[in-house]
């Protein structure tokens, strides 16, 4: 499992022509999953990507967390952080989750990260998504299960 995060000032999820999910400062996070994944990894993910401290301080260090700057949460399903480009020119995707599985475990990211954070939004998963963002630093940090 995959989640792709990048400090925002704000961000939103459009899905035709309509905004279905946004947020103020915090993070999206682009989640991805592989066939293998299991609902322990999402739990390390969260918790590692909960407590990130990737917030400046009042001397301008990245020493908050998002609880620290009532940070908010937009999940965002991306098959895509799987893409294998090893071989030519176009990506192979054969290394993502089925959709079934997939979309168990971005749903179940969502249910547990709305119980640690007050705000947490989310796209529309296997939908077309336009996401608009305003990345803060920019700051965008990889959080991967196989180097957990």
């Amino acid at each position: 499992m995959k989640f792709l995060i990048q400090r925002v000032s704000h961000a939103s999820v459009t899905v035709d022509g309509t905004v279905i999910g946004k947020i103020g400062k915090g993070f999206l996070v682009l989640v991805g999953v592989c066939q293998a994944d299991t609902k322990i990894q999402a739990d390390k993910l969260i918790k590692k990507m909960t407590g990130l401290r990737i917030f400046e301080d009042e001397e301008g260090k990245t020493n908050l967390a998002l609880k620290d700057v009532g940070g908010e949460v937009l999940l965002v399903s991306q098959f895509t952080l799987y893409a294998d480009c090893k071989k030519g020119n176009r990506p192979s995707f054969t290394k993502a989750g089925d959709p079934l599985h997939a979309r168990q475990l971005y749903e179940y990211c969502l249910a547990e990260c709305k119980k640690l954070l007050p705000v947490v939004d989310q796209g529309a998963f296997g939908e077309h998504m336009k996401i608009q963002l305003e990345n803060d630093g920019p700051f965008t940090v990889l959080l991967d299960t196989e180097e957990l």
